[in-house]
């Protein structure tokens, strides 16, 4: 409960009381990210879900699922989006790219990034709402999880902090090669099997998209690591973003 706590206290506004903040309990919280995911994703699929249902367009049902996510985590994720952008544009060397994701202010790469990724975000899932609620339903519940996963990847052993302290110094490293693995394949299966909803070549496509979702986080954090020489807070808001996106795209597709 306390590795809950941990995942629903930092990865959502929802009111839970984070009773420890020690590395055992970081690491249960992160291999229960995606649990915290997925009440994101549901909150998502049934905002839009209500618009639909109100008889509203799907452009507008998929801002609605792309803003609850936004509302459900503080912006903290977007947030941290904009800041990763603004850090890679700066072209600095590591100390000083992450003074500059610090500042408060969001620079041109970072307000570009965000504004491209909302969109992709909702064109997406408008796309998927007007193929029928329960496509945009899924999609949107899929991609709330896999963002959470990529997350949890992030954590694992090997993945060094960019800084000693805040929230990635707190999680990095904190999750064993081998459980970050079956988290991913747990999930990925979880997935699939929501995807054979719409039939065997549903279930397919919603495991490929995750993957892609996955393999496109796991590149991010590859260059983050080079550029910065770890993770921190925004990175992982980073990540999460990105993996979210390219699963929504993925699932147009076909």
């Amino acid at each position: 409960m306390d590795g809950i706590r941990f995942a629903f206290g930092t990865l959502t506004v929802l009111p839970v009381r984070v009773t420890r903040w020690d590395r055992e309990a970081a690491r249960t919280g992160m291999l229960c990210a995606p649990l915290a995911g997925l009440v994101v994703g549901l909150c998502a699929a049934a905002a839009g879900g209500l618009l639909l249902l109100a008889g509203f367009a799907p452009l507008l049902a998929a801002v609605a699922s792309v803003a609850v996510p936004a509302v459900l985590t503080r912006g903290l994720h977007l947030d941290g989006l904009a800041d990763t952008a603004d850090g890679l544009g700066s072209g600095k060397p590591a100390e000083d790219a992450l003074r500059v994701m610090k500042q408060s202010d969001i620079g041109p790469f970072g307000v570009i990034t965000l504004l491209l990724v909302l969109l992709a975000q909702i064109a997406a899932v408008s796309e998927l709402y007007g193929a029928g609620w329960a496509h945009g339903a899924v999609a949107v519940a899929v991609a709330g999880v896999t963002a959470r996963l990529s997350l949890t990847l992030a954590c694992r052993t090997g993945v060094p902090p960019a800084r000693p302290d805040g929230l990635g110094a707190a999680v990095a490293g904190t999750v064993p090669v081998r459980a970050a693995a079956l988290a991913a394949l747990l999930v990925t299966a979880a997935c699939a099997a929501a995807g054979a909803l719409f039939g065997l070549s549903g279930a397919i496509h919603h495991a490929l998209a995750v993957l892609a979702a996955l393999g496109g986080a796991q590149l991010l954090l590859r260059h983050c690591v080079r550029r910065f020489h770890g993770v921190t807070g925004d990175v992982f808001g980073a990540l999460a973003e990105t993996s979210a996106t390219v699963a929504l795209v993925a699932l147009t597709l076909g």
